[in-house]
């Protein structure tokens, strides 16, 4: 798939009708929402949809059930199961970025394509921090210079978890690698929660993550942020470099979370969902829990949503085809 087809794809994703609320429309939800996170507890996606979930319940009325639906690698388990259930409203999704790269990944290896990312409708943006590497605290390199002139000296020897082979950690760790021209040992797990716990443990040696993951364990003294992969520095990280000031260029990587429906979903219901996060994402609590952990909010109603789907991933999906092949 090249970057006109990825446009295509994106371009394909609904686009919503202006706001209404259709009578029909009005009786949703009459039930228990679920939303399915493709990741353990403890990372990105999960951080998002806890404050997003509460807040939905107070403004729907229904309880909003967070289901946290890990396999597959990346996601693809419960990226899958949300494009396959009834498109009425009744199961969302919230995930990452990598719900664009994981087809690609299949293709890559001839095996079937769990889904596509046309099956899926955008209905808010939730957050878009970029990727952080991070090492323990009592880590040698206190700076992103000293990993790389490590790694270059001991070829496949510095270890680095991530939530998956093509998830968003994995994908950021290999932008890296690639223009600076590193071979690092990477070791998959089944989300960045587990990831975490790896490099908390000694498990590996690098993290590359969102701000809101690493900075409750920066914090209590326990990793050290060497280097940013976003376009310009954050502010809860003020000091840290990003890797494009550092001299590469081409290493750009964010952790966006987003809600999704299925394609198919009526019209009305996706209007009101789209109304509903809306108000989500003006919260209090919402914007507070955000600012606590460290990310702060990056709504984009739908349409939006679907031209910066369409821009990131034809990025992320070249950076896919340049790593390959990965066992």
């Amino acid at each position: 798939m090249d970057r006109r087809d990825v446009l295509r794809a994106a371009a394909a994703l609904p686009l919503l009708p202006a706001l209404s609320s259709p009578a029909f429309a009005q009786a949703y939800p009459a039930r228990n929402v679920t939303m399915i996170v493709p990741f353990p507890a403890g990372g990105q996606a999960d951080l998002a949809a806890r404050p997003v979930a509460q807040a939905l319940e107070r403004i729907l009325g229904k309880t909003v059930i967070v289901d946290n639906r890990a396999g597959g690698g990346g996601g693809s388990v419960g990226n899958a199961a949300a494009a396959r259930a009834e498109p009425d409203g009744y199961t969302l999704l919230m995930t990452l970025s990598s719900l664009a790269v994981l087809p690609e990944a299949d293709r890559l290896f001839d095996r079937p394509v769990a889904y596509e990312l046309s099956q899926f409708m955008p209905i808010a943006r939730v957050l878009a921090d970029p990727t952080l590497l991070a090492v323990p605290a009592s880590a040698p390199w206190k700076t992103a210079q000293d990993f790389v002139e490590d790694a270059r000296k001991r070829p496949g020897q510095i270890t680095y978890g991530s939530s998956g082979p093509y998830g968003t950690l994995h994908v950021a760790m290999e932008m890296l690698a690639n223009s600076a021209g590193i071979k690092l040992l990477h070791v998959p797990f089944r989300g960045a929660g587990p990831a975490l716990t790896a490099i908390l443990s000694g498990t590996v040696q690098a993290i590359a993550a969102a701000p809101g993951t690493l900075k409750p364990q920066v914090d209590d003294g326990k990793l050290r942020v060497l280097g940013n992969c976003g376009a310009r520095r954050i502010a809860s990280f003020p000091d840290v470099p990003t890797f494009q000031e550092l001299g590469y260029k081409d290493v750009e990587m964010y952790i966006w979370a987003g809600l999704f429906a299925q394609s198919t979903l009526p019209a009305p219901i996706a209007t009101r969902l789209r109304e509903a996060m809306a108000q989500v994402m003006t919260s209090p609590d919402v914007l507070k829990a955000f600012e606590t952990s460290g990310s702060l909010v990056a709504y984009q109603d739908a349409p939006a949503f679907a031209e910066f789907i369409a821009t990131d991933s034809a990025r992320l999906i070249a950076a896919v085809k340049k790593i390959g092949k990965v066992e």
